[in-house]
C-alpha cells in the first residue's frame, strides 16, 4: 500500500496516518515531523523551514522534493508507506508522478474550516518526540506529559487562530488543486471527517477496501 493522505492542517490526517500505519504495517512519512526535527536540531533546512512556517507559508517545492526523495529511498519504505503532508502543491504532485514511485491511492479527509480552527486551539504536541494529543479529543494519560516518551506537551506556535486561518488560506489556494489532479487519475477517494477518531478511521478503512 502506497498511500497519500490529503487534508487541511488540523483535519486529523496525522492521527489517521498512525491508525493506518498500525493497520497495514507500513511507515508513516510525515513531512511535518521531518521538518520539526530539523528545526529542533538547528540544521540549515530547519532554519529555512522555521522562517516559512512562522509566516504561515509552505516550504518551497524544490526543498521538499529533495527531503522526500531521500526519505522514500530508505529501507523501511520498500513494502509501502503513507505520505502525510506531501505532496502539498501541484508541482510536487507532478514531480512525484514523474518519479519511479507508484501511488496506489490518494485519500482526501474532508473537514470544515470552522471545525479545524476549534480543534487546533486544543492541540498539544510533545516537545521531544512530536507525538500529538488534544485537550478534549485525545487526552494524554497524565496532563501535560507525553504517553510515549514522557516529554512535555506544548501548544505549537503555528496553532494560534490567526496563523491557522493563514495556513487554511494557503491550503485552499495551493493544495486543493491536487484533488482535481488525482481525481483525473482515478486515484482519489474522499472521506468526511467524523466527530470521533475511531469513527473517522472506520470510514477511512471502508473507503480503502
Amino acid at each position: 500500500m502506497r498511500l497519500i493522505l490529503l487534508a487541511a492542517p488540523g483535519a486529523g490526517k496525522g492521527t489517521q496516518a498512525e491508525k493506518l500505519s498500525e493497520h497495514f504495517g507500513i511507515p508513516t512519512i510525515s513531512t511535518g515531523a521531518i521538518l520539526r526535527k530539523n528545526i529542533q536540531e538547528g540544521t540549515e533546512l530547519g532554519k529555512l523551514a522555521k522562517k516559512y512556517i512562522d509566516d504561515g507559508n509552505l516550504i518551497p517545492d524544490d526543498v521538499m522534493i529533495k527531503v522526500m526523495d531521500a526519505r522514500l529511498a530508505e529501507d523501511d519504505c520498500k513494502n509501502g508507506f503513507i505520505l502525510d503532508g506531501f505532496p502539498r502543491t501541484l508541482t510536487q504532485a507532478q514531480e512525484l508522478d514523474k518519479s519511479h514511485i507508484k501511488i496506489d491511492c490518494v485519500l482526501n479527509l474532508n473537514v470544515a474550516d470552522e471545525t479545524i480552527i476549534n480543534r487546533l486551539s486544543g492541540r498539544l504536541e510533545c516537545s521531544k518526540c512530536a507525538a500529538t494529543f488534544h485537550k478534549i479529543y485525545r487526552k494524554p494519560k497524565v496532563e501535560g506529559i507525553c504517553d510515549f516518551c514522557g516529554g512535555k506537551l506544548v501548544t505549537r506556535a503555528d496553532d494560534t487562530p490567526e496563523t491557522v486561518k493563514s495556513r487554511l488560506s494557503t491550503y485552499h489556494s495551493q493544495t486543493e488543486p491536487l484533488l482535481k489532479f488525482y481525481r483525473e487519475k482515478g486515484l482519489l477517494k474522499t472521506v468526511d471527517g467524523q466527530d470521533g477518531i475511531e469513527s473517522t478511521t472506520k470510514e477511512v478503512l471502508k473507503a480503502l477496501k
